[in-house]
């Protein structure tokens, strides 16, 4: 046994490889990315008969009480007897996780649901305008536990903006991001800029990116902060706790969300296997992740190829065996949907683990249906980035294939704000075919089904009020 495990071993909290063949234990203390015996990814593990746990979800709803204090404010440490690997003395918050979950009788009919049993989990809400937040002040905080002075991220985008934030507003260390050429929207660049981070745009896309900042992080000591780090889930967790407060500590049927890295339904299938663990829930809902269709890596390893978490023994040579197509083709990941356009996603096997433990599918859906259910969203109220509408156009997928019944209660997270990536948008909604085409027309989306078009009118009183009339 290495000293290292024997550490890891004696503490409450540890970080354990995800393998059952290998399982080789490392302290909270040290920096990994992956298992260093195996290379496997890392979980982060509790002791739970070592640790004061609550005996009752409701426990929770007592601290929304003290939200004068900074870490029963955050929607991810309020809950933190439920990820209790750092003193509360090294939290870095800045008020994340403050996100609703809204019923919609729009969407419902939209997919086909029975009224009340379709809700939104809206992420946008967050600082950075992402889900991002919940993870990065787990991974940020764990940081300045072992004193980073750099810490770094390739990204979509999301990623980028929410570290630069949590930089930029605690002031403890330097931002570090990698995107590739042409792959980040305006709304997502301007905000990693605007914060300050040192940005490196290089040749090629994420899973580019994604390899170099491995290999600079490692050569040069940066701390890494995308989720391949245990510790980003962890915080992401929380997304599902905050779904279960709404609903009244009543689980629903389905969640039903995007799958780009596979980091949100990684952490989900976790937070869920240690509250039943726990005892503090009595069943699981399923979990359905959706792809977009030019960046389908999952859908095609698990609905076509049939690859399985296997009980920890997955067959990987299913695995290599795409990625080498992949390879021969070079094939890009392309979808409007940026946030997820991912073809290597990082945390495909503890994505495999949920599906598996939560009895989860996976789907894939198109451009097309991505926009017209982002437009069907924000009719309804709450405005999302191309990616977060997956989860809604992967619903309606899958009510139509009779797979989710319309009385079940489905949860569809939407984990992106807007703003994020106005310009599909825009385009989407535009009079101008050219910009329709130049934006939308290489994606395969022929159509803007729900469009809202300016009208054009003269700037003439008797004119406005007849264009207003006729348009009512």
């Amino acid at each position: 046994m290495s000293t290292a495990t024997a550490t890891a071993t004696s503490a409450a909290a540890y970080q354990k490889c995800m393998m059952p063949a290998c399982g080789a234990t490392y302290d909270v203390g040290e920096v990994h990315t992956s298992c260093p015996a195996c290379g496997a990814l890392l979980d982060i593990t509790y002791d739970w008969d070592r640790l004061p746990t609550p005996t009752s979800l409701r426990d929770f709803e007592r601290k929304w009480s003290r939200r004068n204090e900074p870490l029963e404010r955050s929607g991810v440490w309020r809950f933190r007897e439920l990820l209790p690997f750092a003193p509360d003395e090294k939290i870095v918050s800045i008020g994340e996780g403050q996100t609703p979950l809204h019923p919609s009788v729009g969407v419902a009919a939209y997919v086909g649901m029975n009224p009340g049993r379709m809700l939104l989990q809206y992420e946008g809400m967050n600082p950075s305008g992402s889900f991002k937040d919940n993870g990065m002040t787990a991974a940020f905080t764990h940081a300045h536990m072992i004193g980073a002075q750099r810490a770094a991220c390739a990204s979509t985008g999301n990623t980028s903006a929410s570290l630069a934030l949590y930089c930029g507003m605690s002031r403890l260390m330097q931002a570090v991001i990698f995107i590739g050429s042409g792959k980040i929207s305006y709304g997502k660049l301007s905000q990693a800029l605007d914060y300050g981070a040192l940005t490196m745009q290089i040749t090629g896309d994420f899973d580019d990116a994604m390899q170099r900042v491995r290999e600079v992080s490692k050569r040069l000591g940066i701390y890494l902060v995308n989720s391949v780090n245990p510790f980003r889930l962890e915080g992401q967790k929380t997304i599902m706790l905050r779904v279960l407060e709404s609903l009244n500590w009543q689980m629903p049927d389905w969640i039903c969300v995007p799958g780009g890295n596979l980091g949100n339904s990684s952490s989900f299938g976790k937070a869920f296997h240690e509250l039943h663990k726990l005892g503090l829930i009595d069943r699981m809902p399923r979990i359905a992740i959706i792809n977009a269709a030019g960046a389908d890596t999952l859908y095609e390893l698990y609905e076509k190829r049939g690859l399985r978490w296997n009980d920890g023994a997955p067959d990987t040579k299913i695995i290599d065996g795409y990625y080498a197509e992949l390879d021969a083709a070079s094939e890009r990941a392309d979808t409007i949907a940026s946030a997820i356009e991912i073809n290597r996603p990082v945390n495909l096997m503890k994505c495999l683990r949920a599906l598996q433990c939560t009895g989860g599918v996976v789907r894939e859906v198109t451009d097309q249906q991505i926009l017209d259910a982002k437009s069907q969203v924000a009719a309804n109220g709450l405005g999302c980035e191309p990616a977060s509408a997956a989860s809604v156009a992967g619903a309606k997928m899958l009510r139509e294939e009779g797979v989710i019944d319309p009385d079940e209660q489905v949860v569809c997270v939407l984990t992106g704000h807007q703003l994020k990536d106005p310009t599909a948008t825009v385009a989407y909604h535009s009079s101008d075919q050219n910009e329709f085409n130049r934006v939308l027309g290489s994606r395969g989306v022929n159509t803007a089904t729900y469009a809202n078009r300016a009208v054009q009118v003269e700037n003439d009183l008797d004119a406005i009020v007849r264009a207003i009339q006729l348009n009512s």
